[in-house]
């Protein structure tokens, strides 16, 4: 069976990598940074134009989905990919940061996870199994395990108890997924353990002794502070095999990309980009900033000089700023379509340096270019 990672090269100076993940609706070059399509859509951004930016891995999320449109609807049009209209590849989250973040709402038992709609209130209950079967009805060509996501101010004792589960559905998951060999999509496994290192040593041993064709980290970039994400990262990767790609779960902010690429990983998520965009904070080389503020309303410039998305070609930030003060629903697409340009050019340029050796340099420079040095 061929490989599902494929590398290219790692850097001399620290443990970043160029890859290729062969998945069923073509390669991904990794590091990768993965547009957030929660409902089936990248928010305020077409399709054609995520393809255009050059995206091919986005990710859909399977709580949201579940409940609507429902899958019935998805199974009718006989994939994630037909119905969006979507020909490249879909990662898609097994629900469980949803279910974590709806603490009042969910009840989590060893069998599954139970909860009250966010839409209309009703119950529902979804299992390892259950969240297996809506991946495969998506056809996602990375699909991933229900998992227990926790806070970071929970006991040792707490963590524990939500790792066992973790664990066990994990088995679960695997287990079913192996019961679908004509499914070509690739189920990954997820690491926990809270902020407690044995734990998280013990998660990432038992989650790559399964074998699973990829990992994820999860349970990071949850609202600890930066140096302890750096930290429990650092601590988890030394414990996953090298072979697999690895994927850092929700994060999409620069310092937190470089960061996660030097200790070897593949791919990240974020909504981030997306979410200020609508907001109207844009990616530029010397940080954020924002459109909305009045010191735009006279730039003839653009955001960034020599982005090649729709905003910075054809508008200035004086246009921009209007747009966004007149809450004209054209502000938000091309402030998103510009921020997913900027993360696609900068994974670019991380590849490029980790292919040419100079990756710590370029982190360091951009950094203190973006004003996150310290």
């Amino acid at each position: 069976m061929e490989k599902l990672f494929n590398l290219i090269h790692k850097d001399s100076g620290s443990s970043a990598r160029t890859g290729n993940i062969r998945l069923s609706h073509g390669n991904v070059k990794t590091p990768a940074f993965m547009p957030v399509g929660t409902n089936g859509t990248v928010k305020a951004v077409h399709h054609s134009t995520v393809d255009k930016i050059g995206y091919k891995l986005i990710l859909g999320n399977t709580y949201h989905l579940y409940l609507r449109p429902g899958l019935d609807v998805i199974k009718e049009f006989e994939s994630l990919h037909k119905f969006s209209n979507w020909k490249h590849n879909i990662l898609t989250d097994s629900g469980g940061f949803q279910v974590f973040s709806l603490a009042a709402l969910r009840k989590i038992k060893k069998e599954g996870v139970t909860f009250r709609s966010h839409i209309d209130g009703s119950y529902h209950e979804l299992t390892p199994e259950k969240v297996v079967d809506a991946q495969i009805i998506f056809n996602s060509d990375i699909s991933m395990c229900l998992d227990v996501c926790t806070p970071p101010s929970i006991s040792e004792r707490e963590a524990i108890d939500a790792l066992k589960i973790t664990h066990t559905w994990a088995e679960r998951s695997l287990k079913h997924r192996n019961n679908f060999p004509e499914y070509s999509g690739n189920l990954f496994g997820i690491i926990q353990g809270n902020f407690f290192k044995d734990l998280r040593k013990k998660s990432a041993l038992i989650i790559s002794e399964l074998g699973f064709p990829g990992i994820a980290i999860g349970g990071l970039s949850v609202g600890e502070p930066f140096e302890v994400f750096k930290d429990m990262l650092s601590h988890t990767v030394q414990f996953i095999p090298v072979d697999r790609p690895l994927y850092v779960m929700g994060i999409g902010t620069p310092e937190y990309i470089l960061e996660a690429v030097e200790n070897g990983v593949d791919l990240f998520d974020c909504v981030f980009a997306t979410r200020t965009a609508r907001n109207g904070a844009v990616f530029t080389n010397h940080g954020m900033i924002n459109l909305k503020k009045s010191f735009n309303k006279f730039s003839r410039e653009p955001i960034v000089e020599g982005c090649s998305c729709a905003a910075c070609t054809q508008y200035s930030k004086g246009y921009l700023h209007h747009l966004f003060k007149a809450n004209e629903m054209l502000g938000p697409m091309l402030a998103s379509e510009h921020n997913l340009t900027f993360l696609y050019d900068f994974l670019f340029d991380i590849r490029k340096n980790i292919q040419s050796n100079s990756f710590k340099s370029y982190k360091n420079n951009f950094l203190e270019m973006y004003g996150k040095k310290k």
